[in-house]
């Protein structure tokens, strides 16, 4: 998907620019829930590097308080017999109500001044409080973590771009279930909405606000 001849298509045809780094930055994780992250599950995959990368990130944005949000997708009985999505990916609806699989990671350290949104559905903006809490903030920038980056990375990010912010993606911090679908979205991502760049450009970032 980086093949130089695909990459001269998308700039012939006007994408792939960068975007600017904003003053106000949040960061929001997205589903680092142990459903997730924690391969004995199977709706899971051995997410360890990208969640202690993520976990450098939290640190980092933490130390200059820079506002963080969570969010963990879980459903109840009366959601598992209607939703849509459901039908299509049935091993989703696993991911109950209070199970540890919609618990998330310890190794994130989230702390109690830092949201946690509940969603049923991909993106982190659909059916949550998130689009007032970001405004509430004052961001002008989001950069988004967490899993997976075939689905619920990409919803989040086109529809946070969609709600007007510019959006970095750390590319040590996303995972996804297999590496055909995570590279292909993330050349996707970088191309059409947000920079896909390395966390160590992103954490010089955060230490500049």
């Amino acid at each position: 998907m980086d093949s130089q001849g695909t990459v001269r298509i998308y700039e012939k045809a006007g994408f792939g620019r960068r975007v600017p780094r904003g003053r106000k930055p949040a960061i929001l994780v997205v589903d680092f829930s142990y459903g997730f992250t924690d391969a004995s599950y199977p709706t899971a995959a051995d997410m360890s590097a990208q969640v202690l990368a993520t976990r450098r990130l939290l640190d980092a944005g933490r130390r200059r308080a820079v506002p963080i949000a969570f969010t963990t997708i879980c459903y109840d009985e009366g959601q598992v017999r209607a939703l849509a999505w459901l039908r299509k990916a049935p091993g989703m609806a696993a991911l109950r109500h209070g199970t540890r699989l919609v618990e998330i990671d310890d190794r994130l350290g989230r702390q109690e001044q830092e949201p946690l949104l509940v969603k049923a559905g991909a993106s982190a903006f659909f059916g949550t409080s998130l689009a007032s809490l970001v405004a509430s903030w004052h961001a002008d920038t989001l950069v988004v973590t967490g899993a997976t980056t075939s689905g619920c990375i990409r919803a989040s990010v086109v529809d946070a771009v969609q709600h007007g912010y510019d959006v970095l993606v750390p590319e040590e911090c996303v995972a996804d279930r297999a590496s055909a679908p995570h590279h292909a979205n993330l050349f996707d991502i970088d191309q059409k909405y947000a920079d896909v760049i390395p966390l160590e450009e992103v954490l010089r970032y955060i230490e500049t606000v």
